[in-house]
């Protein structure tokens, strides 16, 4: 069943190439439909591809969401566009054809009258009002009558940005579904990219329908390898949702597990280090709160650990320090619990991780958190056989959670205490 307007045979025109030449002086370039537009991020994403026998599978790869192998000689300030490089981006777009025109716009909007722009593009020239937009340089959102494909998406999709700025998320996602529904006949990804916008609103708003809009999203993005960013932090958009709710429902955590993985799959860290590090953070932590229901279960508190080791390689304490402090909180606790033959390190590298977190957490700004890790570090100094420093650390804790009113956790410290005080005794 189609799902918002978005199914894989769509009503409409086909993926095909519809020569269209722009009215108006200089248009020396045919420019064929579909565009590529908004399938990948300004700026590459709002230049137009001329037509050509050496251009068009590039604008077919775009459209399917991959990056071309190789870029033609005409599509070099396409090729700098992507990699950031501006200045060779203007200074490979020296044509004098409207289409070299409206993409030396689009990198450098003061490089020419936006009315002289739009009147050469016919009826690409609504895209310079988009691109206003999106770079706040104007309020005015235009209209999508009489646009089909992906122009009417580009349009909607600055509609919808408009709907968020003034506080209207249900009328923001309203309009991506419009934007994915006309996307979807030209470009699957960009359909994707537009649901995948619409599910975030949700979530946000907590939008039962959340969940759903990110499995479609997946679907419409599936093969689009030069979108795996953006794959990423669907699938960990996902994955977190279901963390949540699992939360009331702890089956459901079996089910973030593979939006994880394949999270990290998808990306390296150089490719987006803080997403990256993320992923590997909350797998380590859905593996660290699901039952131990059996003997293999403890396996994956070594590949939680492992896990933690490499967010820690991002989240440092000077740059990260609240993520800092929570992932190694983790690790120690994998640490704690982990099955291995080397057990006494495992325990005396925990010992070391919560004092560095407690040096960097303050009693006067969290002193229920400080009292926690009071009361680990002191747990695991008594199994280590270091009962005075244990009893030290146990007893700051219950001070704390006595001051706090947490009376769970200081019968649980005065549990631990009875232990030490038996035996100390034998």
């Amino acid at each position: 069943m189609p799902q918002n307007g978005i199914c894989d045979e769509s009503p409409g025109r086909a993926v095909t190439d519809t020569a269209v030449e722009p009215t108006g002086r200089g248009a020396a370039d045919l420019v064929a439909r579909p565009q590529p537009l908004g399938v990948f991020g300004l700026p590459l994403g709002y230049l137009l591809i001329p037509a050509g026998d050496d251009t068009d599978p590039v604008r077919a790869a775009l459209l399917a969401g991959r990056l071309p192998e190789v870029w033609p000689d005409r599509l070099a300030g396409h090729r700098h566009a992507l990699a950031g490089d501006r200045d060779a981006a203007l200074a490979a777009l020296a044509g004098d054809d409207a289409v070299a025109r409206y993409n030396r716009f689009v990198l450098d909007p003061d490089s020419a009258d936006p009315d002289a722009v739009r009147a050469d593009l016919g009826e690409f020239g609504v895209l310079v009002d988009v691109v206003l937009f999106a770079l706040g340089r104007s309020d005015e959102v235009p209209g999508a009558d009489g646009l089909d494909g992906e122009l009417a998406a580009a349009v909607l999709a600055t509609a919808a940005s408009a709907a968020i700025a003034a506080d209207a998320p249900a009328k923001a996602v309203q309009l991506l579904d419009a934007a994915a529904e006309a996307a979807a006949p030209v470009s699957r990804p960009l359909a994707g990219v537009l649901l995948g916008a619409a599910a975030g609103i949700c979530r946000d708003g907590d939008d039962p329908s959340a969940l759903a809009r990110v499995d479609r999203a997946l679907a419409l993005l599936d093969g689009a390898d030069g979108l795996k960013v953006a794959r990423a932090e669907l699938h960990l958009t996902a994955a977190g949702m279901l963390h949540e709710q699992a939360a009331l429902r702890p089956e459901l955590m079996p089910s973030a597990i593979p939006h994880y993985h394949s999270a990290l799959q998808l990306i390296r860290c150089e490719d987006a280090p803080l997403l990256w590090a993320s992923g590997h953070a909350d797998l380590a932590t859905a593996y660290l709160t699901m039952p131990m229901v059996e003997a293999s279960s403890q396996l994956r508190l070594g590949i939680a650990a492992q896990s933690l080791r490499q967010a820690l390689t991002v989240f440092t304490r000077d740059e990260h320090p609240q993520r800092w402090a929570s992932v190694q909180l983790n690790l120690a606790n994998s640490l704690v619990y982990s099955p291995t033959r080397h057990r006494q390190e495992n325990l005396v590298e925990a010992v070391e991780i919560y004092e560095a977190v407690l040096d960097a957490r303050d009693r006067d700004v969290d002193p229920h958190g400080r009292a926690r890790v009071l009361a680990n570090q002191g747990n695991v100094l008594a199994h280590l056989g270091l009962f005075d420093q244990a009893k030290a650390r146990l007893y700051e804790a219950r001070f704390l959670f006595e001051e706090h009113g947490d009376t769970e956790s200081v019968r649980a410290v005065r549990g631990v205490l009875d232990e030490i005080s038996r035996e100390g005794a034998r």
